[in-house]
């Protein structure tokens, strides 16, 4: 790369982009992200005294998506550390509505009691289990009343089986105009690297997506627009790639 142009080999040869090109954004973000899962940047953030593995352009565009939503209901499958959780409980106080129901197969004692001793807990219900246990389903529809906005972000097992399993079960309780969304697609694109397995070439989140979308014509993968853009990307730099499923009837 010089100071004008950015270059990558494919097999049809070298192709160069000027440096302030969306083409030239793609291709450096691209390898930004793979580097980042290299050295594990995620896990260096946290929320409100909460870690909150997750890139911050992708949390901060789910925060558009709230905002423009403004959901009665969040629901997230997979806890871990809390912090997203902390993150959208926050942003209901901010709004002055919503609640926060987080799911898990183990919520360790740590953990719990960290979110549980957090001031914002009020906003937050747990509930542990299984994300596809017929018994968790039934507790989580017991917490969706008729008539609520409701928002489904996926982040617990994400084997292609799992995922699909959690969009069949979730989905029905998406009200329409929002979304469930399946998070680290991105697993598709670092097959190699380290602290991954060969077959994430098509067990991740996005292959469940697309066979969820074809097998059921009420939802669609459609990217949320920008709230605000005065650039010439286009594009979410995203570890949630193809993530956004949204309920059209």
């Amino acid at each position: 790369m010089d100071n004008d142009l950015v270059s990558v080999e494919t097999e049809e040869g070298i192709n160069s982009y000027a440096i302030d090109t969306p083409e030239a954004f793609s291709l450096i973000s691209q390898a930004w992200l793979r580097c980042g899962w290299d050295n594990k940047y995620v896990y260096t953030f946290s929320w409100l005294g909460r870690p909150i593995i997750q890139l911050p352009e992708d949390m901060l565009r789910i925060q558009e998506v709230i905002y423009s939503l403004q959901p009665d209901l969040i629901i997230e499958t997979g806890v871990a550390h809390g912090g997203s959780l902390i993150f959208y409980a926050s942003l209901c106080k901010a709004m002055e509505k919503g609640r926060v129901l987080g799911i898990d197969v183990e919520i360790r004692p740590h953990n719990r009691k960290a979110i549980e001793s957090h001031q914002l807990f009020p906003y937050i219900t747990l509930i542990e289990g299984s994300s596809v246990a017929p018994s968790v389903i039934q507790e989580v529809k017991s917490h969706v009343s008729p008539g609520e906005v409701v928002l489904v972000l996926l982040d617990s097992c994400h084997t292609k089986e799992h995922v699909l399993g959690e969009l069949k079960m979730y989905s029905p309780l998406v009200s329409p105009g929002s979304y469930i969304v399946a998070m680290d697609g991105i697993m598709e694109q670092v097959v190699g690297a380290s602290r991954t397995k060969p077959d994430w070439e098509w067990n991740n989140p996005r292959r469940a997506a697309l066979e969820f979308v074809q097998e059921n014509p009420a939802f669609v993968i459609e990217e949320p627009q920008f709230l605000f853009n005065e650039s010439n990307i286009r594009e979410r730099v995203t570890y949630w790639p193809g993530a956004f499923i949204k309920r059209v009837q």
